[in-house]
């Protein structure tokens, strides 16, 4: 089955809300005019049972089906970037410093799509829980949701939700029975020395030569601390010292990200960083502190309910463009969250050879808005049936 007819009729509609979207991008906690946009549209499809202000702006809308039945939640991130766009469209971000680099402006669409076409034949029993949410871009909004208890006020019993894949094939699905997305910990690293006369470095303990050698001992963590078998990745990403050509300062910091798919690789990576940034700061006479900070959890698929998606995913794509056994990736997502309070699935659909997520010049793909809403909606209809 291909996308289905209705939601092929108003796919122009879902270009146009997914397009203005993306000229009005929004962060973190504080989407609130994306969120009145969508309960809008929600209150247009004829949905009345709507929820605000879960994790400050997010949504969740509930949508009655035919007879009993347990609920089944379908979640969009709704969050922007704070970069500028470069991206050269039409319809390109108006707010400088912001932009839908991620797609979330089209995981917003999918989903009132979705919506839509369900509102309009609730040909399913229970119920369907709409989840709208802000700040999965660092701040953990799918964190705040669960622990705001949305998955008990909703009596949510399986969870799903879809992320555009730049690179794939347009149209194709891909999801794993397990660990999909790596967890991810930040990492600070502040050294301690003397600083001086940049001419007369013997005068001084200087925190550069120690953050230096610090960053060169982080990269054994990998490659000589872990099992090549396991996916570990450990990397510095900014350091930062001095203020001038001739002064040697007294500190200098290193920052940086870990991405693990197991506890035990997760504890390891903390215990040998620790070791490294103590002695390493002794071997140059001076002290440094950690701060190691935990942050999402792989997002790990359930088997029942991957197998259940695969199968929709198969009827709506076609089997030949669905793989089940896609590769984890080092990226993070918070609906890790919402998969360890509840049974559910994530998946990849593929948006063909654009820019990667994350770059300036990065739009979503409109061809696959309907592809996805036609997902969520056969999803539901097939979990649930009449």
């Amino acid at each position: 089955m291909p996308v289905l007819n209705r939601i092929a009729a108003f796919s122009d509609e879902m270009t146009g809300w997914r397009r203005h979207l993306h000229q009005h991008p929004e962060l973190g906690l504080e989407c609130h005019n994306t969120a009145r946009f969508v309960i809008d549209k929600l209150k247009e499809f004829g949905i009345t049972d709507i929820h605000e202000g879960i994790a400050t702006s997010g949504v969740v809308a509930i949508i009655e089906g035919r007879g009993d039945g347990p609920t089944i939640g379908l979640r969009a991130d709704m969050d922007a970037l704070p970069m500028d766009e470069t991206s050269g469209v039409a319809y390109a971000s108006t707010v400088p410093g912001k932009m839908h680099a991620c797609g979330h402006d089209g995981h917003t669409t999918m989903l009132l799509g979705a919506a839509k076409y369900l509102a309009e034949t609730r040909n399913f029993s229970g119920r369907v829980a709409l989840i709208f949410q802000p700040a999965e871009e660092g701040e953990g909004g799918g964190r705040i949701m669960v622990e705001e208890g949305m998955m008990d006020r909703f009596d949510i019993a399986q969870v799903y939700g879809i992320h555009n894949a730049p690179g794939d094939p347009v149209g194709h699905i891909g999801t794993n029975p397990g660990a999909l997305m790596a967890g991810v910990d930040t990492f600070w690293v502040d050294v301690q020395g003397v600083g001086g006369h940049g001419a007369m470095p013997y005068q001084t303990r200087d925190p550069i030569m120690a953050a230096v050698a610090m960053v060169q001992s982080l990269q054994t963590i990998v490659s000589r601390n872990i099992n090549a078998l396991d996916r570990v990745v450990v990397t510095v990403t900014q350091i930062h010292a001095g203020s001038g050509t001739n002064i040697i300062p007294d500190t200098a910091q290193i920052v940086g990200t870990v991405r693990t798919f197991r506890p035990e690789m997760q504890a390891l990576v903390k215990e040998r960083m620790a070791t490294i940034v103590e002695h390493q700061a002794a071997v140059f006479g001076m002290t440094a502190d950690l701060t190691y900070e935990d942050g999402y959890p792989p997002t790990v698929n359930h088997p029942e309910q991957t197998a259940l998606a695969a199968a929709v995913a198969r009827d709506v794509v076609g089997a030949e463009r669905v793989n089940e056994a896609a590769d984890p990736i080092m990226a993070a997502e918070d609906f890790s969250y919402m998969l360890q309070a509840r049974p559910g699935a994530y998946l990849f659909l593929g948006q063909g050879d654009t820019a990667s997520c994350h770059h300036p010049a990065y739009d979503f793909c409109d061809e696959i808005a309907p592809v996805g809403a036609t997902f969520f909606a056969r999803l539901v209809e097939t979990a649930q049936p009449v």
